[in-house]
C-alpha cells in the first residue's frame, strides 16, 4: 500500500468515527493526554482535526506554517462542527488523490520525506479514531488495509517514536489476540 493510500484509509477511519458522533457529546471532556489544553473537550479535540485537515492541502505541497499560518486563531468548524469537519475533510482527500506531493513534508516538529510524513499524519487519525470511538463507546474496528499499512509502514518505528512519545509503552497481546489486537498493543494502545 502506497503512504498516501495509508493515509487516505486513516483519515476515512476518523471521519467515519466523527460523523457517528453525537453532537450532543461535542461539550464532553476527554482524557487529558489527548490534549495540551487545561480541561479539553471532545469538541477542542474536532477542533484539533479540523485545523490538522485544513493543513493537509498545504502540507502535501510542501508548505509549513513557519511560512505563515492561515488556519489559526479561526474558526473552522462554525454551527455545524461534525458537517464542517467533512468539508475539510473533503477537500483534503481531494488534494492526497490529486498526486501532486511535495517530496518533503514541513512539520512544525521537523521535515520529513513524505512517505514517512504520511505515515505519522495516518497514524494520529487512526488511532484518534479508535481512542474517541473506545471513549464514547462507537463500534469501530482497523480495517485490514489499515493493520496491513501500520504493520508495514509504522510498527518498524514504533520504539523510536515511542521515544518521541508518539505511542504509550507497548502492551503483551492476549494467547488469542486477532491481528488488530496485536498491532494495538505493539503500539500501546489496546484497551480491553
Amino acid at each position: 500500500m502506497s503512504p498516501a493510500t495509508l493515509f487516505l484509509h486513516a483519515d476515512a477511519a476518523l471521519r467515519g468515527v466523527i460523523d457517528q458522533l453525537d453532537p450532543a457529546d461535542l461539550s464532553a471532556p476527554v482524557p487529558k493526554e489527548w490534549s495540551q489544553l487545561e480541561s479539553p473537550t471532545l469538541l477542542g479535540i474536532l477542533g484539533r482535526h479540523a485545523y490538522d485537515e485544513a493543513w493537509i492541502p498545504d502540507v502535501i505541497a510542501g508548505r509549513a506554517a513557519v511560512d505563515g499560518d492561515p488556519y489559526a486563531d479561526v474558526d473552522r468548524l462554525g454551527d455545524d462542527p461534525i458537517a464542517s469537519y467533512d468539508a475539510l475533510n473533503d477537500t483534503a482527500t481531494a488534494a492526497v488523490r490529486s498526486g501532486d506531493i511535495a517530496e518533503t513534508f514541513r512539520f512544525t516538529y521537523g521535515d520529513y520525506p513524505a512517505a514517512e510524513g504520511f505515515a505519522h499524519l495516518a497514524t494520529y487519525r487512526a488511532f484518534q479514531a479508535y481512542s474517541i470511538a473506545k471513549h464514547f463507546g462507537i463500534p469501530f474496528h482497523l480495517s485490514p488495509e489499515l493493520i496491513s499499512g501500520f504493520n508495514e509502514d509504522v510498527t518498524p518505528h514504533a520504539d523510536e517514536w515511542r521515544q518521541w512519545g508518539v505511542f504509550p509503552p507497548a502492551i503483551e497481546s492476549p494467547a488469542d489476540s486477532d491481528d488488530e489486537t496485536r498491532l494495538l498493543c505493539t503500539l500501546g494502545f489496546w484497551v480491553n
